[in-house]
């Protein structure tokens, strides 16, 4: 399933989503904005600038939930001082418990974490160029208690979690400061 982007109207919120936070701070904006540089020359981008550390917006996909699951997407990190973070959650219960994968412009990284009743724990990591203002592409793919991340079409790395089995539901993640583009959002549901 890939989300239809080009069908959102400019300058709304994203259909077909809510929206939610973990940790403190102010709620995430959401909103389906114009990018020429986008593959439908549309994204949807999370605008608040709010500069509070543990602050963790949700974008969740409304009508989706799995336990088995691959979702991959393309980002871009458009700015921020604190945070330049783009994530793809899964297995989402609620806003303080699911998994997240997510690359930093700002530290140049991409990490694997759990979310358990809003801490958040590292699973596993790597560390290599993740560049601002440029398209780059994350992908995520639970199977069971395995856990496989990719970035720009390489394999990155496994992990491996029983936290959470149960079927959940899929979100956009950014973090603190962070304002973020997201396109080419594709959900595909694993047996």
């Amino acid at each position: 399933m890939m989300i239809a982007i080009d069908r959102m109207t400019l300058g709304s919120p994203p259909s077909g989503f809510t929206f939610a936070r973990t940790g403190r701070g102010a709620e995430g904006e959401w909103t389906v904005t114009a990018d020429p540089t986008a593959t439908t020359g549309r994204a949807i981008e999370q605008t608040n600038t709010d500069r509070t550390d543990y602050r963790f917006p949700l974008a969740i996909h409304q009508s989706f939930s799995a336990a088995n699951v691959a979702v991959e997407l393309r980002f871009k990190a458009v700015a921020g001082k604190i945070d330049q973070a783009a994530g793809i959650a899964v297995r989402l219960r609620d806003a303080d418990n699911y998994y997240v994968v997510r690359a930093n412009a700002l530290e140049n990284n991409v990490r694997f974490y759990r979310i358990i009743q809003g801490r958040r724990e590292q699973l596993k990591g790597v560390d290599l160029p993740v560049t601002a203002n440029e398209w780059h592409s994350l992908g995520l793919r639970a199977e069971g208690e395995r856990f496989t991340v990719s970035y720009d079409g390489k394999t990155l790395f496994s992990a491996t979690d029983r936290t959470f089995a149960e079927p959940g539901g899929v979100a956009l993640w950014t973090k603190a400061d962070s304002v973020t583009r997201f396109n080419q959002i594709a959900i595909t549901p694993l047996p």
